[in-house]
C-alpha cells in the first residue's frame, strides 16, 4: 500500500505505491518506546527510554536511532531522549502520554494532510487513515499540530518545534488566496469559540446552529475530508436532540458517525458511541430540556432535492432585509425574534448579525426580543423580569436618560409583552446576564401576553398571508383569490359581511382587532417602527 521512499524536501516519507481509497486503514501500528503522561526529569527519563530501547530488536533500534533529531546529543541516551521528542505521537492511555511508532514516526507533515492519525483506545494501537482518495505516487502526510491557524502562525509553530518551513499546496497559495484562507480558519475558531461561550445555555439557541452551519460550510470550502467536520456534525446533533428534534438529530449524527469511521475507524471509540446515538438519537442526556422543535425519528423528508434538503436539515430561515418592509412577518421565525440566549453580545460584533457598510457595522436584518413582563422593581432605574419565548427568566435594565420614567406606568404590568429592537445580551457587573435598555425608541410594551400574542401571530399567519395566490377567508376558512380586507386592522380577509360577522363574533375577531388598532403591535408584523 506505501513504501519509504525519498521526498525532495524532506528527506524520507511514505508514499502510496497504489491508489488508497477514502476512509483505508493505512497503518495499525503498536509502539515500540512509550513515556509517562506526567513530566520526569531528564535523568529519569533517560533511563527509563535507555531499558526500553536495549530490549528493542536490532532492527527495532537501528530504526529507532536513524529517526530525525533535533537536539544535540553526546551520548545514546541522550539521543534517545532527543529522537523522542522531535518524532513521538500522542497516547491517551494508562497513564502513558506519548509513544515511538517505528512506522507512523515517519509520516510527513502537510497542512492540507491526506490522512488523519489516532490513538484508537479501543484497540491499544496508533491507527492512520485516508481522508480523501490518495492516488499511487502522492505522499502520505498528517497534520502535527493543534488548532487549525493562519500560515504565519502555522509556519512559526512547525519552525520552533520541528525545525522546518511548510511548502504543502496551503502554505503556497499566492498572498491574496493565502489571507483568504487565514480569514477563513479564523472564523472558523471564532464560531467555535461563539459555540462554547455560554456554555448549556447555548446548546437551546437557533443561534448556535446558525454557527455550527457556517462552520460545516467553511469546512467544506477548506477541501475534502477536513477532520473537524464529525465534531461540527456532533454539536449540530446536540442542539437538535436537546430541543426534542430526533429527526435532525438523527440525519446530523449519521454525518458525525460517517466522519469518523472514515477518519478514525469503524473500531474507534467515536464511531461505535455515536453510532448507537445514531440509532437512538433518545438517548442522549439533554433530549427532553426543551421540546420546541419536537420530531421523531422516522420524520425526515423524503424526495427534496439535496439543496432543499440542508435547508430543511439546518432549520435555515430567511430574514426580511431592511429594504423589505411591509411584509407580514412570523412573530415564531427565531431569527428574527430570538430567544435571549440567541441574542447577538453587546461586547462583541457578531458578524451574523452586523455588517460593514462605509466602514460602519449595522445591522443586517431586524430582530427583535419579546418577552412578558413577569416583575418589575424600580430602585435607581427601572428593572423589569421578562419571560422569553425559551420561557428563560431575563432581566431589562433601563439605562435610558429617564431610568425608565419615561414609560406610561400603566403599561408596566405583568403579562404585557415588551418588544425590544435590536436587543443585545449584556453581562453585568453585578447580577446575571440581561438586557440593557438604552434607547426609548426602540422599546415597545403591548398589553397582551407572550402567549396569546404568539397565537394572534399564528391567526395572522393562516389568514392574512397568500399563498399560491389566494388567502383563507377567516369566517368560513374557504381560501380564494380575491377576498374582502378588515377596514380596522386590515390584516384579516372574508369572503362578504356574513363570513366578518362570524369571524368577529365566534372566532375571537372582536378582541384581536382591538389589539391589533395599535399601529405599534400591527406595526410588529412588518417590522415597521415610528
Amino acid at each position: 500500500m506505501y513504501a519509504l521512499r525519498d521526498v525532495p524536501g524532506k528527506g524520507k516519507g511514505l508514499v502510496a505505491i497504489e491508489d488508497i481509497p477514502k476512509g483505508t486503514r493505512v497503518l495499525l501500528e503498536q509502539p515500540v518506546i512509550t513515556t509517562p503522561e506526567r513530566q520526569r526529569d531528564d535523568e529519569w527519563l533517560k533511563t527509563h527510554i535507555s531499558q526500553q530501547v536495549d530490549s528493542l530488536s536490532e532492527h527495532q533500534r537501528q530504526s529507532f536511532l536513524s529517526m530525525h533529531n533535533l537536539y544535540p546529543y553526546q551520548n545514546v541516551a541522550e539521543q534517545s531522549l532527543g529522537i523522542i521528542r522531535t518524532n513521538s505521537l500522542p497516547i491517551e492511555a494508562d497513564g502513558i502520554g506519548a509513544g515511538i511508532f517505528l512506522k507512523a514516526c515517519l509520516i510527513n507533515h502537510s497542512c492540507d494532510n491526506n490522512a488523519q492519525k489516532n490513538w484508537n483506545q479501543s484497540i491499544k494501537r496508533h491507527t492512520v487513515h485516508a481522508l480523501r482518495d490518495i492516488p499511487k505516487g502522492e505522499e502520505i502526510t498528517i497534520y502535527y499540530l493543534g488548532l487549525d491557524s493562519s500560515r504565519a502562525i502555522r509556519q512559526k509553530k512547525l519552525q520552533d518545534k520541528f525545525g522546518f518551513l511548510c511548502s504543502c499546496r496551503l502554505c503556497s497559495l499566492p498572498t491574496e488566496q493565502s489571507q483568504d484562507n487565514d480569514k477563513r480558519l479564523e472564523r472558523i475558531n471564532r464560531l467555535d469559540d461563539l459555540i462554547g461561550l455560554d456554555g448549556m445555555q447555548m446548546i437551546f439557541s437557533l443561534r448556535t446552529l446558525r454557527y455550527v452551519d457556517e462552520r460545516v460550510h467553511l469546512y467544506n470550502e477548506q477541501g475534502p475530508g477536513n477532520s473537524g467536520l464529525p465534531r461540527a456534525y456532533l454539536d449540530a446533533a446536540q442542539i437538535a436532540i436537546a430541543n426534542g428534534d430526533l429527526a435532525r438529530g438523527h440525519v446530523f449524527a449519521e454525518r458525525a458517525v460517517e466522519g469518523w469511521r472514515t477518519a478514525l475507524g469503524s473500531d474507534s471509540k467515536e464511531t461505535i458511541e455515536y453510532g448507537s446515538l445514531a440509532q437512538n438519537p433518545a438517548k442522549l442526556q439533554l433530549y427532553g430540556h426543551s421540546m420546541k422543535w419536537k420530531t421523531s425519528s422516522d420524520e425526515v423528508p423524503q424526495g427534496l432535492d439535496p439543496n432543499d434538503f440542508e435547508d430543511w436539515l439546518w432549520r435555515r430561515e430567511e430574514p426580511r432585509k431592511l429594504d423589505q418592509l411591509g411584509q407580514l412577518t412570523d412573530l415564531r421565525n427565531y431569527k428574527i425574534f430570538p430567544g435571549f440566549a440567541a441574542l447577538p453580545n453587546s461586547n462583541s460584533v457578531d458578524l451574523e448579525f452586523y455588517g460593514k457598510v462605509d466602514g460602519t457595522y449595522k445591522p443586517l436584518h431586524y430582530w427583535c426580543f419579546l418577552g412578558e413582563i413577569v416583575d418589575s422593581i424600580t430602585l435607581h432605574h427601572l428593572e423589569l423580569e421578562l419571560m422569553d419565548v425559551d420561557d428563560k427568566k431575563i432581566p431589562l435594565h433601563f439605562n435610558t436618560d429617564g431610568r425608565g420614567s419615561e414609560l406610561e406606568p400603566a403599561k408596566i404590568q405583568r403579562g404585557h409583552t415588551v418588544a425590544v429592537l435590536y436587543a443585545q445580551r449584556h453581562v453585568f457587573m453585578y447580577g446575571d446576564p440581561g438586557i440593557r435598555h438604552e434607547n426609548p425608541q426602540m422599546l415597545k410594551i403591548f398589553p397582551v401576553s407572550l402567549k396569546k400574542l404568539l397565537e394572534l401571530n399564528d391567526q395572522v399567519q393562516q389568514f392574512s398571508t397568500k399563498v399560491d395566490g389566494t388567502r383563507t377567508c377567516h369566517g368560513c376558512s374557504k381560501k380564494a383569490e380575491s377576498l374582502n380586507r378588515c377596514g380596522k386592522c386590515s390584516l384579516f380577509w372574508y369572503c362578504d359581511n356574513g363570513c366578518q360577522r362570524i369571524g368577529w363574533n365566534e372566532r375571537g375577531h372582536k378582541a384581536d382587532c382591538k389589539l391589533l388598532k395599535d399601529p405599534d403591535l400591527r406595526g410588529l408584523f412588518v417590522l415597521k417602527w415610528d
